[in-house]
């Protein structure tokens, strides 16, 4: 098959006079080299880490669309100006995964093997009709996976099974977790029963509480409740986590699990320390649900530390073999503990009305988006 030419891609950029423009362009592709494949895009997630790039530090409540194109516009508080310096006046593409057909290939042995195979890759830029992607980055898909299926391979599942390996590598037996009925936090869950992991779900409404229960967890705090802290102090003493992963980032979420760790640490001390328990308390970050600032009131002793989290400079540690074994499960369970659900399919176009914007933008639990740039 020729290789494709023109295409459609998405692109977001901050301009210095304050305003977010995200706009459907046209796209040339160049041939691809001999060790190069042509991906058509079929399957691609609106993850947290692609909204952050997609809009920035816009307010989005300002979006309108753009006369006569298929864009949007929004305004950045002045404020937020600081942290955008970095991509100023740069159309970025967006996407960080996906999946489709290779419908082109250069010449080389290996990038003929996957002509007409259903790949996935983490390319970055997959908000577009065409990706060009070397050979060896692609994943190919099991016989009867689709596109849809593939999509999310990499960043929630290699995220999930990263947070266990950090666990385990710092010396933990029992983990936290925040924004636990994500798609993300499902597959978390379905991990650590499977390796007879404890885990302490926290979430933020009753119905995610009870969709997980149903999923089997075990330990499951809602943050709304009145006796939020009590049953996060007693999931702490019955599990012994004193490691967690924070996806909220902002406000008091992780200092509420510094205390629990605290206090069920501290209920059987024999005496006194003012310097608190010496068992080490670890919260990770590792999204920003929560763009406000992080609140510590340091009333866990000195036991203690907040860091940031980044799945792909983490599994750069891990080494070789370890990530093909990681890689390996996510395929071999591609349809039961990696499995993601999406509430709604839309086009590049579709991304830019303002009615879906609105959705998309707010992240919520099960109302995960996939893009499907070929539709339309």
């Amino acid at each position: 098959m020729t290789s494709p030419t023109q295409g459609l891609q998405l692109t977001s950029t901050v301009h210095d006079n304050g305003t977010l423009h995200i706009a459907v362009q046209h796209q040339t592709l160049a041939q691809p080299a001999h060790d190069e494949v042509v991906i058509e895009v079929q399957a691609t997630p609106l993850n947290p880490s692609d909204i952050g790039l997609l809009c920035g530090a816009a307010d989005m409540s300002t979006a309108v669309n753009q006369p006569g194109q298929r864009a949007i516009s929004a305004q950045i508080p002045e404020r937020a100006m600081p942290a955008m310096a970095g991509r100023m006046n740069q159309a970025l593409p967006v996407g960080n995964e996906g999946a489709g057909r290779v419908v082109a290939a250069g010449n080389s042995e290996a990038a003929q093997a996957l002509m007409g195979k259903t790949v996935a890759v983490l390319a970055g830029g997959m908000y577009a009709q065409y990706r060009i992607v070397k050979a060896g980055d692609c994943l190919l898909l099991p016989d009867g996976i689709t596109p849809a299926q593939g999509a999310s391979c990499f960043v929630n599942p290699l995220t999930a099974l990263g947070f266990v390996e950090t666990m385990k590598r710092e010396g933990h037996t029992a983990m936290v977790h925040t924004a636990a009925a994500s798609n993300l936090g499902q597959m978390l869950n379905k991990i650590c029963l499977a390796d007879g992991i404890d885990l302490v779900n926290i979430v933020r409404q009753p119905a995610q509480a009870e969709l997980l229960r149903s999923l089997g967890a075990r330990y499951v705090c809602d943050s709304s409740a009145a006796s939020f802290m009590e049953d996060l102090t007693a999931a702490m003493i019955a599990t012994g986590a004193t490691i967690g992963f924070d996806a909220t980032g902002g406000g008091t979420l992780t200092n509420h699990i510094l205390r629990a760790m605290e206090a069920a640490l501290s209920q059987d001390a024999s005496t006194y320390s003012r310097y608190g328990s010496s068992v080490k308390k670890q919260v990770y970050v590792y999204g920003n649900l929560d763009l406000s600032p992080t609140q510590l009131t340091r009333s866990y002793g000195m036991a203690w530390s907040v860091g940031g989290w980044l799945v792909f400079p983490y599994l750069q540690q891990l080494g070789e073999d370890t990530n093909i074994a990681l890689r390996k499960r996510v395929v071999d369970e591609l349809t039961t503990t990696f499995a993601s659900h999406y509430a709604q399919e839309i086009s590049l176009s579709e991304v830019v009305d303002l009615t879906q914007a609105e959705a998309y933008y707010q992240r919520a639990t099960s109302s995960k988006f996939l893009i499907n740039p070929s539709k339309g």
